[in-house]
């Protein structure tokens, strides 16, 4: 198993130049805002820990890895757009203001950004990585900061006000359970319009 490694960032570690990992977390969820991390190790940091995609580990994993990470780096930054907004727009959209955000706090360190995925849209130098957060150290770092940050919003914000969803479980995915619940009680604030429109029309016959 090969896991996400420093190739990517040595690149430009060679020429003097600071590396910002970029990733997202709830891009694909039905409710919640989506959230992005960026975070930057020194040149040719040695860690003693491994990281790996946080979709590919445990929660406990996560946080262990949260906790490593964040008092290892440089900076990091981890920055969210709310639901708001994505239903004025749309989630590529707010996915790129998130990155751009995170990014924006940690600009006085002027980073080539890596950003997972194959298309970004903003004003800093960048490169898209596809399963950037299975290839790149600093990327797969900053799934895992994204998608703690959001798993912890999504338990202990959206959770408290509307208990009935078991936002703590699902964190806003479309689990069957969530969507029994949003047929059951109706959507929240937190939902998305455009994923419901697209997934009830199927699923509404379904938990009918």
């Amino acid at each position: 198993m090969i896991l996400p490694n420093f190739e990517e960032e040595k690149k430009f570690w060679s020429k003097g130049i600071l590396v910002a990992g970029v990733d997202e977390a709830g891009r694909g969820a039905l409710a919640g805002p989506v959230f992005a991390a960026a975070v930057v190790f020194p040149v040719n940091f040695e860690p003693d820990f491994n990281v790996y995609d946080s979709k590919a580990i445990s929660s406990k994993k996560r946080e262990f890895l949260y906790e490593k990470i964040v008092s290892s780096c440089l900076a990091y930054s981890v920055e969210f757009v709310d639901v708001e907004y994505i239903n004025s727009t749309n989630i590529l959209r707010a996915t790129f203001l998130a990155m751009n955000n995170a990014l924006s706090k940690l600009s006085h360190l002027e980073p080539f950004a890596l950003i997972d995925g194959n298309r970004f849209e903003g004003n800093f130098k960048h490169r898209t990585i596809v399963d950037g957060d299975a290839k790149s150290f600093s990327i797969a770092s900053a799934s895992i900061l994204a998608k703690v940050e959001r798993d912890r919003w999504m338990t202990n914000i959206a959770h408290q006000k509307y208990p009935n969803f078991g936002f703590d479980k699902h964190k806003g995915y479309g689990t069957k359970y969530h969507i029994e619940q949003i047929l059951k009680n109706k959507p929240t604030p937190l939902h998305r319009n455009f994923f419901l429109r697209k997934i009830l029309k199927e699923d509404y016959i379904l938990f009918k």
